[in-house]
């Protein structure tokens, strides 16, 4: 089969499920559990924004005394480095160009619908984990594995828990930290001029020595990380916000008018529709957040907390980071400066748009910034591979996987391959649907926990919860 023949295929298939069935089936599971569950994401919103930054500085859950956990922070804090990604400036900036503008009206409400999603798939994580030489793993495997086996039958739910595991490990492991060495390598080549060689052999080198020592060098990693990699992106953010005042009040209404009538703004937008905008929001934002995607479980499963509602709380808190806040502030970068009426495509786009704001470093600037978000990317990523390999082989083949992984971010810095990113998306669509149908079929489960969790806060009981133990 030839390369072209391949990614015809591919491409093919990503039409059907992403343009169709996915795209549908996560914007429906976030209404479904947004209205089934009475709006967690907003009348539990101050509660959550407590819970992760009044934790910010606490080592272990309980105190420190349950060594098999992380503290709540640092198990978002390695959902979030998953999370925040080369999604954030080259995602968005292909929203907007694609899909308008309105994009990213859609790309907030679908945000909102999903935190009602990653609470879920928390919850499930956390009440369905297990324990692995001494440490808490969990994520959708396992939810499928234990929660559907009375419903489905051990042999059907270990099958789709199977799909999904060997899905995730090919999409994320592999593909995925394939595609993000690929930009990284892309950005600091054109800004600094350095061989791509070096470049994937530096990246390589520095994973192997966070993802050696297992989840805790990870989240330790992310715990400092992340909120420092937001922070300087935020901080670019806001001066250009204000280099850039005036224009602010127009853009926002911009984006308003152009979500549901781009054409009544003219100029280039009158050959997009409505359902461009749509379609390219919703899905750009949910390949950034990943709610519903069956990835960030596999981190918030980690957590010790004395009941697995108050991760879900946290975990929401994740993706109102990355959209609402982040992929928000590389559209108003690209927006204000207008950086997407210039032809170009992709990180191109957002480096315009730097390069507008803050003249020749801008460029530099903005490879600095995608360097560190993919590079959190895929150590988030390979641990998320690490829990399936776990699922599937226990204790062994464990080396391999390192092995593999470190070889795939090498190769994936020499050269881009449209196939290679077009098999991530398919292998992503594999791995979402498992997730979905054992969500929508684990909801009473997510209900009861969720109910249980609000008769305690309301009677004034401690919080507790009969964690199941399962091997």
């Amino acid at each position: 089969m030839t390369e072209e023949l391949l990614n015809s295929w591919v491409s093919a298939v990503n039409h059907i499920l992403w343009d169709y069935l996915l795209i549908y089936g996560l914007i429906g599971i976030g209404l479904f559990f947004t209205l089934y569950l009475g709006v967690p994401q907003i009348t539990r919103f101050g509660e959550g924004m407590k819970q992760v930054f009044g934790g910010l500085f606490q080592k272990r859950g309980q105190g420190g005394k349950d060594q098999k956990s992380l503290s709540s922070f640092q198990a978002l804090a390695v959902a979030i480095s998953a999370q925040i990604g080369t999604g954030n400036v080259a995602g968005v900036a292909t929203a907007i160009t694609a899909g308008g503008p309105g994009a990213i009206f859609w790309m907030w409400l679908s945000a909102i619908l999903g935190m009602s999603t990653i609470f879920s798939e928390a919850v499930l994580a956390q009440k369905y984990r297990v324990v692995s030489h001494g440490k808490y793993i969990g994520g959708p495997a396992f939810y499928i594995t234990h929660g559907l086996t009375p419903k489905l039958g051990y042999r059907p739910a270990r099958l789709l828990a199977g799909v999904f595991s060997v899905a995730l490990i090919l999409a994320l492991g592999f593909i995925g930290n394939a595609t993000q060495s690929n930009s990284i390598t892309s950005a600091v080549t054109v800004a600094f001029d350095l061989p791509p060689l070096a470049v994937g052999l530096v990246i390589a080198a520095l994973a192997a020595a966070i993802i050696v020592g297992g989840i805790e060098r990870i989240a330790k990693f992310a715990q400092f990380v992340v909120p420092f990699m937001a922070l300087v992106y935020m901080i670019c953010a806001l001066v250009i916000l204000v280099q850039f005042s005036a224009h602010i009040v127009p853009v926002m209404r911009q984006i308003v008018v152009a979500a549901f009538d781009p054409a009544a703004l003219g100029g280039g937008l009158a050959g997009i529709s409505v359902r461009e905008a749509i379609r390219f929001g919703v899905a750009r934002g949910l390949f950034s957040n990943e709610a519903g995607m069956g990835s960030t479980p596999h981190a918030h499963a980690t957590a010790q907390v004395a009941h697995p509602v108050q991760q879900g709380i946290v975990a929401f808190i994740g993706v109102f980071i990355d959209t609402l806040l982040v992929c928000t502030a590389t559209a108003l970068i690209i927006l204000l400066t207008d950086a997407n009426l210039l032809g170009l495509k992709g990180a191109a786009v957002t480096q315009e748009a730097f390069h507008i704001a803050f003249g020749h470093w801008g460029q530099k600037l903005l490879a600095v910034c995608l360097t560190f978000f993919a590079f959190t990317t895929i150590i988030g990523w390979y641990y998320f591979g690490e829990s399936n390999i776990r699922y599937l082989f226990k204790h062994r083949g464990l080396g391999t996987y390192r092995t593999l992984v470190l070889c795939a971010i090498v190769l994936g810095a020499l050269g881009k391959v449209d196939v290679v990113w077009n098999m991530s998306d398919m292998f992503n669509g594999f791995m979402v649907m498992p997730n979905l149908l054992a969500l929508f079929l684990l909801r009473k489960e997510v209900r009861a926990a969720y109910q249980d969790y609000l008769g305690r806060k309301k009677s004034g009981q401690p919080m507790s919860y009969p964690y199941e133990q399962h091997l």
